[in-house]
C-alpha cells in the first residue's frame, strides 16, 4: 500500500494514496474534524500524550469548562486515511477513528490499544461509554470505602463529604477528563452495562481530555497541564494546627497557643472557626467586639509566638447587611427567594460565576479581615451549601449559565476568587486556602481540601484513606480531615483516645496535619498522660519529616508531583498492589499502613514491588511481593522505608521556620542505588518563583556503599552557609558520618551499610 504526504498548517499529514479525501473528513492545522450521521468529531492533540476529543452538533465548541486553563502545544500529527479508519498520530499517541460510524481507539504509537469508546448519546444529557477492562480510580472523593470504582455508580455533585472532580485514572496508563461540570453519574464495571459509561444530566456534547502516561505521574503531568501548577504552600503549612468548632472568645484562642508554647509542643496554626460575628452577621466579616476586643491585636500576638493564624469565611451572606447589598447592587447575589432553594428572608449566597462579584467578595474580606494580619482562609461550604445532597443549585441561574450546566465549578471559581486577591492584596505571604469542596484545576488555587463534617467512628476513619488516595488520584495534590472525625468523640473517654491517636498517626502522614472538631477541644492536654506521651512523639516525628515534606512539596510544585501516592503511582505492574485500599506512599520512600481497628496490636501489610523493605523503626529488612505482620500496638503506626532511598530527618522545633544548628540526619537505606533532592527556601513569600530557592542533590552507589552530596544549585537570602548531615545507614542507628556541608561536592563512604 502506497502513502503520499500532505502539508497542512505546518503539519505533515498523511493520505491513503488513491483515496481521495471525503466531506467525512477535514484536516485542520489544530488536528481533524469528522462528520457523522449523528454529529460532528473534532480529535485535537494539545501535547503529545494529551488529545482532546468534542462531539456534539455542528458547531459545538466544547462544554462549559473553566478547569482547562492552558493553550495547546504545537505539536507534530500526522493524519492517515483508510479505507476501515482515519488516524491522528503523535510521537507517543495515536487515535483511531473507525469507518463508518466514528468511534475512537486510542492507542500507542506502535499500535497497541489502550481504550477504545463504546458509543455516544448527546440527544438526552450527555452520554459516552468506553470499553475497557481495567480498575479505576480519581473522580474526587467519595467516602464509600473503595478505591476501585468497578462495580459501583458513582454520583458527581457536590455536597459536604463528597467532591465531585471529573478525573478518572486508570493503573492501565490513562487519564480521562470529562469536561463537563454538570451533574455527572459514573457507572465502572456494572455486570448489565458497558466497562465504563459517563452520563451528564446537561451540556453541549460530549467533551474530554485523553492523558496517556504510561506511568501515573505522567498521566497527572498531562491533567495538570491542562488545568494548572499547584503553587508552592509555605513551610508553616507542613506544622501542626490546632483548632475547634470553635474558639468561643479571643482569649480562649489566645489561649490554646500560649499554653502549646508553655508545654512546649510544636505548633504552627490555629483556626478560629465560625459564628465570630454578631447573630444576623454571617457575611460581614465583622468581630463580635464584646468577643474579641482587638482582633488585630489577637493575630499580631500570635505572630510575636511565630503562631499562624487561619480564619473562616463562607459564601453565604445574612439578608440585611452592607455587604449583602454591595453585591446584591450589581447582580453578584442568587435570589432571596428561589422555589426549592431558600426560605423567604433567609441568607443568600453569592455568584462565583460572576467575576465582578468574585472581586467584590474578595475585597471585602480583605477590607475587614485582611488587614488584620490574618495568614489564609478557611472557606468552610465551597460546594456551595445550598446546593447540598439534593442538588438545588441546579434551578439557580448563574453569571455562566443554568445551574444544572455549570453545577460543580463552584468551589473552583470560589477559591479562585479568595487565591486571586491575596496574591495581589498579600504578595508577603503564600496564598493559602483550606475548602471542603473542590473542582479540577482548583490545585492552581493554593488550595487544600478537607473531608468535611466527618464522624469520629472507625468505619468513617477506615474510609478516609481510599477516599484520600483518589481524591489526589485525581491531580488535585493536598488533602486534609479533621482528625479524630468532626462529629463526637470526647478526650477522657478512653475508647475514643485509642481512635483518635490511631487518626493523629495517620494525620502525620497526610500533606496536612490538622486537630478539630465539635464539642470537648481535642488539643493535646485535654486527653490522659499515656495519650499525650504518644500525641507529643508523633508531632515530634511530623517535625522531623518537615525536611521531607517540604522537599516533597517542591516536587508538586516543580514536577507535578504527589505527595500522598496511592500505590499504583509507583508499583503499577503489580496487581496486587492495585487492590489496596488502606496503603500507601507518603512521598516516594515511605509506605504507609494505617491501623484502621480498634484495640488492634498488629496488622497485615503487603510489601509492594520488587526491592527491599526496612522496617522504619526497627531497621529489620523484609523482601518485596509479601504479606508481613507488622507490630502496630497502640504507639505504633506501620511504616516502611523503600530500598535506595535517601531520607532527611531534621531537629524537632517549636514551629516549622525556628532557626537551627542543629544536624540534618540522611539515614540511606541499602539494596539500591537511589537518589534524592532536598529542597529548601526563605519558607514563604513568592521569590521562590524567581528562582530564589536552593537544591542539594545526593546519590547513592549501593555497590560503592558511598553517598555523592552534589554542589549546591542556588541561593535564597537568609540561607545558611553551612548545614550539617548526620549520615546514617537506616538500618544501623549507631553508624553516623558527620559531615559539615559548604555548597562543595562531598563524598561520604559507608563502608558497612547493607552488609
Amino acid at each position: 500500500m502506497m502513502w503520499k504526504s500532505l502539508f497542512i498548517g505546518g503539519v505533515a499529514a498523511w493520505a491513503l494514496a488513491g483515496h481521495a479525501a471525503t466531506l467525512d473528513m477535514q484536516r485542520m492545522g489544530t488536528g481533524m474534524r469528522v462528520r457523522t450521521d449523528e454529529g460532528v468529531l473534532t480529535i485535537e492533540p494539545v501535547a503529545p500524550r494529551v488529545v482532546h476529543v468534542r462531539f456534539g452538533p455542528a458547531g459545538f465548541a466544547g462544554n462549559y469548562n473553566p478547569a482547562v486553563i492552558a493553550q495547546p502545544e504545537k505539536v507534530a500529527f500526522q493524519i492517515g486515511e483508510a479505507p476501515d479508519a482515519y488516524t491522528l498520530s503523535t510521537a507517543i499517541l495515536r487515535v483511531r477513528v473507525a469507518r463508518p460510524g466514528g468511534a475512537v481507539t486510542f492507542q500507542t504509537a506502535d499500535g497497541k490499544d489502550i481504550l477504545q469508546e463504546g458509543g455516544r448519546d448527546v440527544a438526552h444529557g450527555v452520554t459516552q461509554r468506553f470499553n475497557t477492562e481495567t480498575i479505576l480510580y480519581g473522580l474526587g472523593q467519595h467516602q464509600n470505602g473503595l478505591l476501585d470504582y468497578n462495580g459501583t455508580i458513582t454520583r458527581l455533585q457536590q455536597a459536604n463529604r463528597d467532591v465531585a472532580v471529573p478525573m478518572l485514572v486508570s493503573p492501565k496508563g490513562f487519564g480521562i477528563l470529562w469536561n463537563n461540570a454538570a451533574v455527572t453519574d459514573v457507572e465502572a464495571g456494572l455486570p448489565s452495562g458497558p466497562a465504563l459509561l459517563i452520563r451528564s444530566e446537561a451540556g453541549g456534547g460530549v467533551d474530554y481530555h485523553f492523558m496517556y502516561g504510561p506511568e501515573l505521574d505522567d498521566v497527572i503531568k498531562g491533567y495538570r497541564r491542562l488545568t494548572g501548577t499547584a503553587p508552592l504552600m509555605a513551610r508553616w503549612t507542613w506544622g501542626l494546627w490546632q483548632s475547634k468548632e470553635h474558639y468561643e472568645t479571643q482569649d480562649e484562642l489566645l489561649g490554646v497557643a500560649a499554653r502549646y508554647r508553655q508545654m512546649k509542643v510544636p505548633l504552627d496554626a490555629v483556626i478560629q472557626d465560625w459564628q465570630y460575628w454578631l447573630p444576623g452577621q454571617w457575611g460581614s466579616h465583622e468581630f463580635d467586639q464584646a468577643r474579641y476586643p482587638d482582633p488585630a491585636g489577637m493575630v499580631g500576638k500570635l505572630h510575636g509566638q511565630n503562631v499562624h493564624a487561619i480564619i473562616s469565611v463562607w459564601a453565604r451572606l445574612d439578608a440585611d447587611m452592607a455587604n449583602t447589598r454591595a453585591l446584591d447592587a450589581i447582580g453578584g447575589l442568587y435570589p432571596a427567594t428561589y422555589p426549592n432553594v431558600y426560605p423567604a428572608g433567609s441568607g443568600r449566597w453569592y455568584d462565583a460565576y460572576n467575576p465582578r462579584a468574585r472581586d467584590l467578595y474578595w475585597r471585602q474580606m480583605m477590607r475587614n479581615l485582611g488587614t488584620l494580619g490574618f495568614d489564609g482562609w478557611w472557606l468552610d461550604a465551597s460546594e456551595a451549601e445550598l446546593g447540598g445532597w439534593w442538588g438545588q443549585m441546579r434551578e439557580v441561574t448563574t453569571a455562566a449559565g443554568p445551574g444544572r450546566v455549570v453545577y460543580n465549578a463552584y468551589p473552583l471559581l470560589h477559591t479562585t476568587a479568595v487565591h486571586d486577591g491575596m496574591v495581589r492584596d498579600q504578595p508577603g505571604k503564600r496564598a493559602f486556602i483550606l475548602t471542603r469542596s473542590a473542582y479540577a484545576g482548583q490545585q492552581r488555587n493554593a488550595a487544600i481540601t478537607w473531608s468535611g463534617d466527618t464522624m469520629g467512628n472507625w468505619d468513617v476513619f477506615r474510609r478516609q484513606v481510599p477516599a484520600a488516595l483518589n481524591f489526589t488520584l485525581t491531580g488535585i495534590p493536598y488533602w486534609s480531615a479533621d482528625i479524630g472525625g468532626f462529629f463526637g468523640g470526647k478526650p477522657k473517654d478512653p475508647a475514643y483516645a485509642e481512635l483518635f491517636t490511631r487518626w493523629f498517626q495517620f494525620g502525620v502522614f497526610n500533606p496536612m496535619f490538622r486537630v478539630h472538631g465539635t464539642g470537648d477541644g481535642k488539643e493535646i492536654w485535654a486527653f490522659d498522660d499515656a495519650t499525650q506521651k504518644i500525641l507529643r512523639d508523633y508531632i515530634d516525628l511530623r517535625y522531623r519529616l518537615l525536611p521531607y515534606i517540604y522537599s516533597a512539596s517542591w516536587d508538586v510544585t516543580h514536577d507535578d508531583g504527589t505527595m500522598m501516592r496511592a500505590l499504583a503511582f509507583d508499583f503499577r505492574d503489580d496487581e496486587q498492589a492495585l487492590h489496596i485500599p488502606d496503603e500507601y506512599m507518603f512521598g516516594k520512600a515511605l509506605l504507609v499502613a494505617p491501623v484502621v481497628q480498634d484495640k488492634a496490636r498488629a496488622r497485615q501489610v503487603y510489601l509492594p514491588g520488587k526491592d527491599a523493605w526496612f522496617d522504619f523503626w526497627t531497621g529489620n529488612r523484609f523482601d518485596a511481593g509479601r504479606v508481613v505482620t507488622a507490630q502496630a500496638d497502640i504507639a505504633t503506626i506501620p511504616v516502611y522505608v523503600r530500598a535506595g532511598s535517601i531520607l532527611p530527618l531534621g531537629p524537632v522545633k517549636q514551629f516549622a521556620d525556628e532557626k537551627s544548628d542543629a544536624p540534618i540526619d540522611l539515614a540511606v537505606y541499602p539494596g539500591k542505588d537511589g537518589a534524592y533532592a532536598l529542597y529548601d527556601d526563605a519558607g514563604d513569600g513568592y521569590a521562590y518563583q524567581k528562582g530564589a530557592h536552593a537544591l542539594v542533590r545526593m546519590t547513592w552507589h549501593d555497590g560503592a556503599r558511598r553517598l555523592d552530596i552534589a554542589p549546591r544549585e542556588g541561593r535564597y537570602d537568609g540561607m545558611p552557609a553551612r548545614q550539617t548531615f548526620a549520615v546514617r545507614c537506616g538500618p544501623r542507628a549507631g553508624d553516623v558520618v558527620k559531615v559539615v556541608y559548604d555548597g562543595t561536592a562531598t563524598a561520604v563512604a559507608l563502608p558497612h551499610c547493607g552488609i
